[in-house]
């Protein structure tokens, strides 16, 4: 039987290998992130940065390896699983915002919310607080044309965040923004998470990044070369990844 992950970690894998055509992006990566942690995944451009976070949020399956969410094994699930597991349990905040052009900044942040059953009052009350959590309130009835690239990257934030996913993950949120603005929106992103329990999972090329972490770990050619949570060798029954 497979070892499952400690109680206290919300995402554990083990000896995960994913290669894009034929090309290694991660070699045997083995890593727990714990409930509630902030934590940041250095490392340069090419590295494996977000083909381990793509393995993380069952975004893409692992070639090897095991991924595991809440004790319950990912890397098992079937691909409509796996969408229901990212469209229930995680949030994602990308380089690019890639906001619905025809809809506001409210009902951008609204619309996850609508999706999962929420109603609309309900929704958009929630989607204007979390505006005026990322200081973008007076972005809320205009839409993404009309915006600056640093509002929309709020917005998408907001729109994560709004939610209140288990895990949000965020690959280099901040590389098309100024120093300024990478700041800004990193401080707000790592402390809105702490704020609400939620675990935060960022990967960046910056080695700035790192100071909003709890804990880091550097990923180069797709090994990991930073101290990692160490993976336990005791068994345990597996639950349903979606609990």
């Amino acid at each position: 039987m497979s070892a499952a992950p400690p109680d206290n970690d919300v995402l554990w894998a083990r000896g995960i290998v994913k290669s894009h055509h034929g090309t290694p992006a991660l070699r045997g990566v083995s890593i727990g992130v714990r409930e509630g942690e902030v934590l940041a995944v250095t490392g340069p451009r090419g590295s494996g940065k977000s083909t381990l976070l793509g393995c993380l949020s069952a975004l893409v399956p692992v070639d090897e390896g095991e991924v595991w969410f809440n004790s319950g094994p990912v890397h098992t699930l079937s691909r409509a699983g796996r969408e229901r597991l990212r469209r229930e349990r995680f949030g994602f905040v990308g380089s690019e915002p890639h906001l619905v052009p025809e809809l506001t900044a409210r009902e951008n942040v609204a619309l996850p919310l609508l999706l999962a059953g929420a109603g609309h009052k309900a929704a958009h009350g929630a989607a204007g607080d979390w505006l005026e959590r990322l200081d973008v309130a007076d972005c809320a009835a205009r839409r993404p044309a009309e915006l600056l690239q640093s509002q929309r990257q709020r917005i998408a934030v907001a729109r994560a965040l709004a939610p209140l996913p288990t895990v949000v993950f965020a690959d280099d949120p901040t590389a098309p923004l100024h120093r300024e603005a990478q700041d800004q929106v990193l401080r707000i992103l790592a402390s809105a998470a702490r704020s609400h329990q939620l675990t935060l999972v960022l990967a960046s090329h910056d080695p700035e990044a790192a100071r909003y972490a709890d804990r880091t770990v550097a990923l180069v050619d797709g090994r990991l070369t930073g101290p990692v949570t160490p993976v336990p060798a005791r068994t345990a029954t597996a639950v349903s990844a979606g609990r």
